[in-house]
């Protein structure tokens, strides 16, 4: 197992266009993380860098400081599972495992061979279906298949790019267990590129979020969600995103379509100079006052919904709402580059799936002023980020997967003392 660090990374075309311009980062060993974004970001790119597919342009690459700039992709031993799984249609089961170990031309015997392809099969629970071929299996099987394939090889790290994209939603939130389950198990440092931000905030134990090839914010999955660096990063992480109000700065309060932030002494000091800026408020920040009693020092919304969307764990209503001009062309901007329709702007509410709330009801609103986000609509910082906060979540992040690996390896090693059971190499 081996740590990767990215150091100043540049991938530029021949036509000047810079698809990763000047990533940095250090991933740990053993560690799993998510490069995010949305399509055309550079993650992508980045991952075949890694790899030995694409060149660097400038910059350095380093596996367990190693430098592999120049280094052919057969030479940094490291395992990729593509998006379109990449199987042998022709060999079974068994043999598509096999196929990367009988490259290596004797230096592994056929007991040798058959023990790795069984412990990989053991731990995907694909021991049935060895003398299958690829063309009799479900897309979930295929793509464990293709994870076998490189678990058996036992390289440096392990390499995803948007393995799941080619399944249905149901087999996509299987294979995020099957993954996780396997990364725990194994302990290989894992780089994996969605744009899916589900499996961002559920897989990995750290989310870098990619805009234009640039390097937006890395951090643990809550952190991300809670105190996100800036605008873009604010947009693209949360489902539902968050809503963007404009504001505009008044003596006492910041003044939204959906009622007034108070000027704290703190909020103060960090819009002081500012005229117009941008609220952020989650979704879920919203409680309907008609269900739960408002707290003193709550904004108060009174609206009429649009339309509402019951979606069984969760109902969402949509209550329309003019922008500023002062800050419409930012949000115009963000939404071009979240890959958004440039749909009307709109205040998108979470509410409880018991709510019987319909389209075109009356509602009342409240929501905590500490849960909103206030942006600079020039720079898009986000102002009132805590980075301290920011500290203790990805801490928080990391003490959780210690723990959770540390478990998967005792159970594995329980399991490893049973009868007939298959040894699972773990992390050294």
């Amino acid at each position: 197992m081996s740590a990767i660090t990215l150091k100043n990374i540049v991938k530029k075309y021949g036509d000047g266009y810079a698809a990763v311009n000047d990533v940095s980062l250090e991933i740990a060993d053993g560690e799993f993380v998510i490069l995010v974004g949305p399509s055309g970001c550079g993650k992508s790119t980045l991952l075949r860098m890694i790899v030995g597919l694409e060149d660097i342009t400038s910059g350095e690459l380093l596996i367990a400081d190693d430098l592999v700039n120049d280094k052919a992709p057969r030479d940094r031993d490291l395992a990729m599972v593509f998006q379109n799984y990449a199987l042998y249609p022709h060999l079974t089961v068994f043999e598509n495992i096999a196929f990367p170990l009988r490259l290596t031309k004797g230096e592994l015997s056929e007991q040798e061979i058959t023990e790795r392809v069984r412990r990989a099969s053991s731990l995907l629970e694909l021991d049935e279906h060895l003398d299958r071929k690829p063309a009799n299996l479900s897309g979930g099987q295929r793509q464990r298949v293709a994870m076998g394939r490189a678990i058996v090889r036992e390289a440096r790290a392990f390499l995803f790019d948007e393995p799941l994209s080619n399944l249905d939603a149901k087999l996509r939130g299987q294979m995020r267990t099957e993954i996780a389950r396997m990364q725990r198990t194994l302990g290989t440092t894992t780089v994996y590129v969605t744009h899916d931000q589900t499996e961002a905030l559920t897989l990995g134990d750290r989310v870098a979020v990619l805009r234009k090839g640039v390097l937006q914010q890395v951090a643990s999955p809550r952190s991300l969600y809670e105190q996100p660096v800036n605008l873009f990063v604010a947009g693209f992480i949360g489902s539902p995103p968050m809503n963007f109000l404009p504001g505009t700065v008044g003596a006492d309060a910041i003044s939204t379509p959906f009622g007034d932030l108070p000027l704290t002494g703190d909020l103060r000091e960090k819009v002081a100079g500012r005229d117009i800026v941008i609220v952020g408020i989650r979704p879920d920040a919203f409680h309907d006052a008609a269900e739960t009693d408002v707290p003193e020092g709550a904004v108060r919304v009174e609206s009429e919904i649009d339309v509402t969307e019951w979606l069984g764990s969760e109902l969402y209503a949509y209550i329309p709402f003019t922008s500023h001009d002062d800050v419409a062309a930012k949000l115009e901007e963000l939404d071009r580059d979240l890959d958004g329709e440039g749909m009307r702007t709109q205040l998108v509410v979470s509410l409880d799936a018991m709510s019987t709330l319909s389209d075109g009801d009356d509602v009342t609103l409240w929501f905590e002023p500490s849960s909103a986000h206030v942006f600079d609509p020039e720079t898009g910082e986000n102002l009132t980020r805590d980075p301290a906060r920011a500290d203790k979540l990805d801490e928080q992040g990391a003490r959780a997967r210690k723990r959770a690996i540390e478990r998967a390896r005792e159970k594995a090693a329980q399991e490893d003392g049973a009868p007939g059971a298959v040894v699972v190499p773990t992390a050294s």
